[in-house]
Formats: structure tokens, C-alpha cells, sequence
């Protein structure tokens, strides 16, 4: 009872700080706090013979199709490059969510709340207070829809940045969701019909330099929830999937290509597609360097999230060879799922396959 009661004084306490763990290492500490210790992290080095497929877009949209439909597969990840988005915009972006977060603590810390206000919402782990370990990251959250945020509650230093790459990376998206439309067999526009394009968030994710990174981590093992997430990081790295081929099972190396957009499938793409595509495990490495790093996430889902609204697997790939694996759910449901728990508990997929 002690130690829960000790955990829990801690964590009120680095809550009320309202500086995340940013504040911790300017706070020139030597080792991580219990909060953030993982007791049971064994990090062995990441496979060389592995990488994840990347993805051309400017090749015969019948072979990206291709690419694309058996990195979704296999994969649940890949890398895309030519995609229309300047490296010089890419950069920005970087710049502008590294600038928030590196501002003092006096001024951060105005904007730190856990409940979105105005779509807005800045924090140091979604799950701080169910996890069991705290992991090494802080997060500027920015609802962009169904909902549009309040435009002056994104914070100054990256609004303009964060705002028009919403409306690069949605252009992206939605080329890329059609080719994955495709590429299981139904129609270009079927997901956008379905609003996937309209539920959207934009993560900027800091990783400050970690003083034992082989204690803790970034983001610990998890899937993502939604539709697809698109994700841009900067060249320090970090970012890890989880192979499994055979027998093999081992933690890939998302390396770093300039100017490349990271697309991964999530939870509910899974079903929808009946697993046609794969939504994979991954995670974020504590960041060993000695500069802090950036990763920002645009996340995709249903934008209609009323009860009457349902989705499952698509009729179309339905048959008597192809029965359904999952039940028909509601966000609401999906969501419920995926916020009840800590984030490394997720299983979001396993809750609504049918047995």
C-alpha cells in the first residue's frame, strides 16, 4: 500500500509541475524518476537484414497500388517519398512543434491540461495516470475535425505550421486511402464516403535527451486506434516496428528518410478491411542523444461518430470464403476501448473479432 501510495504522491506531483518531463531534464537531473522506470524493458539491438518497404509515388499508380497493398499486408507500415510535400515544409513543421516545446516552462506551462479546450490539449503521457510506467515524451494534441479547433488556443509558436500541414498531409491521405481502396478491391473513394478523412488530429510528439535511455522509453508498444496515421520525425530516430516472420519476432528500425512521410495502419482499417491490412505494434526508443527530438502524427477516423453510425467490414468483401472476423462497432465503442486502458494494454482489434 506504501508503494501505491508513494507512486501516487509522485505522479501528483510531476502532474502539478505543468512542465512534463521536459521540466525534468532541464531540471539537470542524473537518473530517471521511479515514475518512469520500466522494470522489466529489455532492449536488444534492431535487426539490420529488416526495413520497412518504401513507397514511390511518383511511379505507374498501378505499381504504387501494388507497393502500397502488400506494405499494408505484411507490414502495416511503410514509407512514402515523392509525394508532393516540400522537405522545406517538412522542416517547418519540425521547427515550429520543437519551438513550442523547448519555450520556457513558465510559458509552456500555460497551455498544460489534460481536457481539450477549445480541441487543444498539451500533457506529458495520455496515460499517465493508469499506466503503470510513465514513458519519456511530452504531446501538443490539435483536434482539427470532425470539430475545427479554436484557431487562437494552438500555441503561437507553431499555429501557422501546424494548420496548413493539415492541409498538405489530408491531400496525401486522401490519394493514399484511395490507392489502399484499390488495392483490396473496392472503389477509390469508398473510405472517404465512409468520412475517414474528416476525423483528424495532428500529435506533435517532443522526446527530450533521456539520461538513461535504456530504462524507459518514448511511447511504449501499442497500436493506433483509427483509420490510418501519417507521421513525420526528424533525423534522430527512435521510432521501432514489430516484425513477426516464422519464427522470427524482433523490433525493426524505422530509419529516418528526409523529406519521406511514415504511414501506418491502424485498428480500425484492420477491420474494415477484414485484415486484408494489418495494424502492428510499434514504438519509441528513449531518446539517447543529446538533442530533443520531434515526431508529429496526423491521425485519420470516421469524422460521423453518432450511435446510428457503424462500421465493420466492408459488405463488398464478404463471402461464403470470406466470412466477417469482426463484429460491427460504433467509435464510440472503438474509442471507449482504446482510452479505458493504459496504452500498452491496448487491444482494440482483439475486443470486437468474432470468435
Amino acid at each position: 500500500m506504501a508503494a501505491t501510495t508513494d507512486r501516487a504522491t509522485a505522479l501528483k506531483e510531476f502532474e502539478e509541475t505543468k512542465a512534463g518531463v521536459k521540466g525534468l531534464f532541464d531540471s539537470g537531473l542524473t537518473s530517471i524518476p521511479a515514475i518512469i522506470h520500466h522494470p522489466n524493458l529489455h532492449l536488444t539491438p534492431a535487426p539490420s537484414h529488416f526495413s520497412i518497404p518504401t513507397v514511390d509515388l511518383s511511379l505507374p499508380r498501378p505499381i504504387a497500388v501494388d507497393l502500397i497493398r502488400a506494405a499494408s499486408r505484411d507490414w502495416g507500415f511503410f514509407q512514402l517519398v515523392n509525394h508532393g510535400i516540400p522537405l522545406a515544409t517538412i522542416d517547418a513543421t519540425i521547427s515550429a512543434v520543437r519551438s513550442f516545446h523547448e519555450l520556457p516552462t513558465a510559458v509552456r506551462s500555460q497551455h498544460y491540461t489534460r481536457t481539450p479546450v477549445g480541441g487543444v490539449s498539451y500533457f506529458s503521457n495520455p496515460d499517465l495516470f493508469r499506466s503503470a510506467s510513465a514513458s519519456w515524451r511530452d504531446t501538443l494534441h490539435v483536434t482539427f475535425g470532425p470539430v475545427p479547433p479554436e484557431l487562437d488556443r494552438i500555441p503561437e509558436a507553431c499555429r501557422a505550421e501546424m494548420v496548413e500541414w493539415k492541409q498538405r498531409v489530408r491531400e496525401v491521405a486522401r490519394e493514399v486511402m484511395g490507392m489502399m481502396c484499390e488495392g483490396i478491391g473496392v472503389g477509390p473513394g469508398r473510405l472517404e464516403e465512409m468520412t475517414c478523412l474528416e476525423g483528424t488530429g495532428v500529435v506533435g510528439n517532443y522526446y527530450p535527451p533521456c539520461p538513461e535511455p535504456d530504462r524507459t522509453l518514448g511511447i511504449v508498444d501499442h497500436t493506433d486506434p483509427g483509420v490510418l496515421t501519417v507521421l513525420i520525425q526528424d533525423q534522430i530516430g527512435g521510432l521501432q516496428v514489430k516484425k513477426i516472420k516464422g519464427d522470427e519476432c524482433c523490433w525493426v528500425d524505422v530509419k529516418p528518410v528526409p523529406g519521406a512521410l511514415v504511414f501506418n495502419v491502424g485498428d480500425l482499417l484492420q477491420i474494415i478491411s477484414n485484415d486484408k491490412y494489418v495494424s502492428v505494434q510499434h514504438r519509441v526508443l528513449a531518446n539517447s542523444g543529446e538533442k530533443g527530438r520531434v515526431s508529429i502524427a496526423m491521425l485519420f477516423s470516421p469524422g460521423k461518430r453518432e450511435d446510428s453510425d457503424i462500421y465493420g467490414p466492408l459488405p463488398e468483401l464478404m463471402s461464403v470464403e470470406n466470412p466477417a472476423r469482426y463484429c460491427n462497432l460504433k467509435m464510440s465503442e472503438l474509442l471507449r476501448a482504446f482510452f479505458s486502458k493504459e496504452i500498452k494494454s491496448k487491444s482494440v482489434i482483439e475486443v470486437f473479432k468474432l470468435q
